[in-house]
């Protein structure tokens, strides 16, 4: 929930929303439709509530009035429900809702997952809202004729992103696992499955306990990889998906043995030489692990231009920072 406020200028800038977190976090802050409050930026960007001025509501609005969650879909008449333990309250519609549809396909298509370029969000829009697209396997069977059709697409445009499509059949099975979008699995968590389990098979039929033996999977992450591949629905989207040719190479696992082994690494910023993704795989091959963000654990950080809030927390724990021609010099003496 955001929370609409009469303009106001804090930290150099002019706010008038600010966010409002859960449910849970409303009800701590006692705060209703009318109130004054006290606004600061969090971490001198997010606009948040700290908290409610007493005896005070706005000029405009005198009377208070309780926040009220919707008990139904705005989307798509679904109701919503609130997880036990959780602060989020979510639509239960899956699928069949057409706002969850899209964000699923936004992810599928973004650049981390399947990186099919030119499948933008207002083409998602439009593919979902005419019923071309139900899945994002559906996002395989696209014609050229049909793409063709849909607004600001015409010939050309659609035999670049029919191409982008065929072209992203060819993925990873890190990739993969990242672009089916299971609730908690990030990239990294992605990674470890990939590694543990090396075939896709084995990990959708791991049962919890062994899921909880991989590297950043706890309990919630594995109830949340088990319900994933418990359900019908997903497991007839991930069988068309292969059926229509998605595919990966073996999984090459980390060398415990190489040079790097033991060590954890970070990247971050813009490298000249190679991708973020390319530097990540060549850390591996070299025996050393990666995360995506900075911790006490980590061995060091490999900062391109445009490091930013990794770079400096990297600094204030002492970890070493290693510059692109550092690493490209560290490259040739191990290889």
């Amino acid at each position: 929930p955001v929370a609409r406020l009469e303009p106001v200028f804090v930290g150099g800038v002019t706010v008038s929303n600010a966010t409002l977190h859960n449910a849970d976090e409303i009800e701590r802050l006692g705060v209703q439709v009318g109130d004054t409050v006290v606004v600061r930026r969090a971490g001198d960007v997010i606009p948040q509530i700290v908290s409610v001025v007493e005896g005070n509501t706005s000029g405009s609005s005198p009377e208070r009035a309780p926040i009220i969650f919707p008990d139904q879909c705005p989307a798509c008449g679904s109701d919503v429900a609130r997880e036990e333990g959780e602060a989020v309250i979510r639509c239960i519609g899956g699928m069949a809702c057409s706002a969850q549809l899209k964000a699923v396909i936004r992810h599928f298509a973004s650049r981390k997952a399947m990186d099919i370029e030119g499948l933008g969000d207002k083409l998602i829009d439009q593919l979902v809202d005419d019923g071309l697209v139900g899945s994002v396997a559906d996002i395989f069977r696209l014609s050229q004729p049909q793409l063709a059709a849909l607004d600001r697409m015409g010939d050309k445009s659609s035999e670049n992103l029919l191409a982008s499509i065929d072209q992203s059949r060819s993925t990873t099975l890190p990739k993969f696992i990242y672009a089916l979008g299971i609730r908690e699995v990030g990239e990294a968590t992605a990674r470890a499955l990939a590694n543990h389990f090396l075939e896709l098979d084995a990990l959708l039929a791991a049962p919890t306990d062994e899921l909880e033996g991989v590297d950043d999977v706890g309990p919630i992450v594995a109830r949340h990889i088990r319900g994933f591949a418990s359900d019908n629905r997903n497991k007839q989207v991930v069988g068309d998906l292969l059926a229509l040719g998605v595919n990966w190479p073996p999984v090459n696992v980390a060398s415990s043995e190489g040079p790097l082994a033991g060590t954890i690494w970070v990247v971050t910023g813009k490298l000249e030489s190679m991708t973020r993704g390319d530097a990540e795989q060549r850390l591996r091959s070299l025996g050393a692990k990666t995360a995506s963000s900075v911790s006490a654990k980590t061995s060091s950080v490999l900062a391109g231009p445009g490091a930013g809030s990794k770079r400096k927390k990297a600094e204030e724990l002492g970890i070493s920072i290693v510059d692109e021609a550092e690493w490209l010099a560290m490259l040739e003496e191990m290889e």
